[in-house]
């Protein structure tokens, strides 16, 4: 399974100037991509649009210098809308005054959000100062994209009705969705006209990219843009005004240089010891952490030069750049995989094109606010519906049912749980129905968290054999994972022998196909036996594989 490369990158030179033509460049492109997202993400958010920008600047400024990470964009992700909205509404209902406007509590939470926000960003900083990097590794894959595809189908709902000119319902994101049918005869058809426009335009562009060659580098967003500023100012969205006089279809953001106090917030830190705000620290910590770590690992995957993201540093630089943000009024932010991506196909090299992306944003906040404050809301909430389908896509849910009816029902669970409760009880739920599946395919109990590894050396020890019983699952991988590297060193190969395992799970084999991936970066071979005489629960190639933990006696020769 060993990953090779039949179109070998150029050699990379070091340093800013070698590579500053391919980073600049990169960096433009994705500044085009990164500036309305990060308005609409703002917005979803119950944040002002402009602090979207702001955490943009602090990841690309501040992250391109403290992370080793070399591609990897930092900033506002859609993952994050339904945790930070909901620390908005939550602490806000709880901390207002009785008979407080909708408007007032969203504008006390929101402050009291950032509170919350910024603690978690120190708690950032310490999983990545104790080396708990790692730990990202002991989350099982599935409920993991079970809690993305609920959030992309929270973030379609809740858009759904500012696309068409609504504003969205509170509650549970099931309650939101049932009363899209309800609104529907409600909707504003300027806005409607907008909204649907942009989304077809998000829709069909990829296929006219496919086609015509000139169009590859433009973004989508970019196009959506030129199409929906123009339109807007047709409609005279502009002077349809709200009460207090606010276009409420348009983007609003301050002019920054003249009247800096308007783009700045400052936290309240009341709603932290709360059991709300300790819910919501804990939110921002840990689904932040692994959303970042998860995105880091797979835009590595995907480095022409497969050079290696410092999991711990990178945690570091990024509580570091979210307390920031959260002290100045701004989002948490991510490495954020849809612009990393976007930044390996348009030609990056280093972590300076996140920097050019960064100080992009800034200048163009800066200097020509009343472009953006042309933007409308509805084309915004497009793209955010278009990046939730991708979230939630078919594809999704085809794609875990070809690797096994039981992470179909794992990934579905969760999905559904957090639709009906939220995402800290939607991931629990789905880790423990996948424990509890781990446990009826014959997982032993006492192996369950700490594998039972024996250890045995061939002839001369080029070769280090390891022989594990019981189950190699999710929750003991860590265990695996330091046994097998452990012997790397010194070795010209290590053997994996899985023959008296009762179940190796779905999460263990793509990281297993990973790590034999490392070995053969590393000029070294790691060769996994012993799975002839499990039962695959599926045929695709990592699906789980059951055993009956007995397996036949094997010895072990110098030609292991």
């Amino acid at each position: 399974m060993a990953d090779t490369h039949t179109n070998a990158p150029p050699p990379l030179a070091p340093g800013l100037l070698p590579n500053l033509r391919f980073d600049a460049q990169a960096g433009f492109l994705v500044f085009l991509i990164a500036m309305p997202l990060c308005l609409g993400i703002a917005s979803a958010s119950k944040y002002p649009p402009i602090v979207g920008i702001w955490t943009a600047v602090i990841g690309g400024i501040l992250c391109s210098l403290l992370s080793r990470s070399q591609l990897t964009i930092k900033g506002p992700a859609a993952g994050l809308i339904v945790i930070a909205e909901g620390a908005v509404l939550e602490l806000g209902a709880q901390f207002a005054a009785p008979g407080a406007s909708d408007l007032d509590k969203i504008a006390i939470g929101y402050k009291l959000a950032l509170g919350v926000g910024m603690v978690a960003g120190v708690i950032q900083i310490l999983f990545g100062l104790l080396k708990a990097g790692k730990l990202g590794e002991l989350v099982p894959l599935t409920p993991v994209h079970g809690m993305l595809a609920a959030i992309g189908i929270t973030i379609m709902a809740k858009q759904f009705f500012p696309m068409l000119g609504m504003a969205a319902p509170g509650g549970e994101p099931v309650n939101v969705i049932a009363a899209i049918p309800a609104a529907l005869p409600h909707l504003n058809q300027t806005i409607t006209i907008i909204g649907l426009t942009s989304l077809a335009l998000l829709i069909a562009f990829p296929f006219l990219k496919s086609r015509v060659k000139f169009l590859k580098p433009i973004p989508a967003q970019l196009v959506v843009l030129f199409v929906a500023v123009p339109m807007g100012l047709a409609l005279g969205l502009g002077g349809m005004l709200s009460d207090t006089g606010t276009a409420p279809f348009l983007v609003f953001v301050p002019n920054v240089l003249e009247a800096p106090d308007t783009a700045f917030f400052f936290p309240d830190f009341r709603g932290v010891a709360t059991v709300t705000g300790i819910k919501f620290v804990v939110l921002f910590a840990l689904v932040g952490s692994i959303e970042s770590m998860l995105s880091s690992q797979a835009i590595d995957m995907l480095d022409p030069w497969r050079r290696k993201t410092d999991q711990n540093r990178d945690l570091v630089a990024v509580g570091v750049a979210n307390t920031i943000c959260a002290a100045i009024g701004a989002l948490p932010m991510i490495s954020e995989i849809v612009r990393s991506k976007a930044n390996i196909d348009n030609g990056a090299r280093t972590r300076y094109a996140n920097l050019f992306h960064g100080l992009l944003l800034l200048a163009f906040v800066l200097l020509v606010p009343s472009l953006i404050r042309m933007i409308p809301m509805a084309a915004l909430a497009a793209m955010l519906v278009f990046t939730g389908f991708r979230l939630a896509s078919p594809k999704e849910f085809v794609h875990t049912y070809k690797i096994g009816v039981e992470q179909l029902v794992v990934f579905v669970t969760t999905i559904a749980v957090t639709l009906c409760t939220d995402l800290l009880i939607g991931v629990m739920s789905g880790i423990a129905l996948k424990v509890v599946i781990h446990l009826i395919n014959g997982a032993p109990i006492r192996t369950l968290f700490r594998p039972d590894i024996e250890v045995a050396h061939a002839e001369g020890d080029k070769v280090a054999v390891l022989k594990v019983r019981g189950g190699a699952v999710f929750s003991n991988w860590l265990g695996l994972k330091s046994a097998v590297t452990k012997y790397m060193d010194g070795r010209e190969e290590v053997v994996l022998d899985l023959s008296t395992t009762r179940l190796v799970d779905h999460s263990t084999m793509e990281k297993l196909h990973q790590l034999e991936r490392e070995f053969a970066e590393a000029g070294k071979r790691l060769t996994v036996t012993g799975l002839d005489d499990h039962r695959a629960l599926s045929a695709h190639p990592l699906a789980a594989r059951k055993g009956s933990g007995v397996g036949a006696p094997k010895e072990v020769s110098s030609a292991a």
